[in-house]
């Protein structure tokens, strides 16, 4: 009996040591996943504090896929020449027909407007050739070729109440022009000049500029 408590009290013994081997090695092991814990901590606040300090020029962002333009659509990605807007008074011009006793005014070559007129009679015939505005007149004062006797706009004026100068020697001029005489016109009257009902060359007046080109035929 004595031999077996001996044996015993051997083994609790042992049983003893062997826990407080176990018991040690727990609480090192313990000590050591906290102390990595805590490094790890500590590294991902510093990565952290780096990235808040970082440039955002060296943040590089991120590029998404480009997008292809549809077919038949290159003008959404290619810069166009911007176009000049379009004037259509620099799209007409004029063809007088002497024998018609008629002015035409054409646009891309089309007769957008025509209008009667008369034209010069026998000895101060219409030139013909072609011609291009020179000056456009609203309400003009009108100089005898003779007397030099000025006389102002209005109702009594020979030239009506627009000119539209488009032939020069140096010395005369021969243009468009409204007239007080209506009932010359369809007939060879003038002195050269072409004239409108006043109504008329005021229409004519708005359908060009200086420079627009005016072909006279006979």
């Amino acid at each position: 009996m004595r031999i077996l408590a001996n044996k015993t009290m051997v083994n609790s013994k042992f049983l003893l040591n062997k826990l407080i081997v176990l018991s040690l090695s727990a609480a090192a092991l313990l000590v050591a996943l906290q102390q990595q814990v805590a490094a790890e901590s500590v590294a991902n606040s510093s990565n952290s504090a780096i990235a808040q300090q970082r440039p955002k020029s060296e943040i590089k962002p991120s590029l998404g896929v480009p997008e292809l333009p549809p077919l038949g659509e290159p003008f959404r990605y290619i810069p166009q020449e911007p176009k000049a807007p379009q004037n259509p008074i620099e799209e007409v011009r004029l063809v007088l027909r002497l024998r018609e006793r008629r002015v035409y005014v054409y646009r891309k070559n089309k007769v957008q407007a025509s209008f009667p007129v008369a034209v010069g009679k026998g000895g101060w015939e219409t030139p013909t050739g072609n011609f291009k505005i020179t000056h456009m007149i609203k309400d003009p004062v009108w100089e005898h070729p003779w007397t030099g006797e000025l006389v102002p706009a209005g109702p009594d004026n020979p030239l009506g109440t627009r000119w539209i100068g488009f032939w020069t020697d140096g010395k005369n001029v021969i243009g468009f022009h409204g007239t007080p005489n209506p009932e010359s016109i369809g007939r060879a009257a003038s002195h050269g000049c072409v004239r409108m009902f006043d109504k008329d060359a005021q229409a004519l007046f708005d359908k060009v500029e200086v420079g627009t080109p005016v072909i006279v035929e006979k």
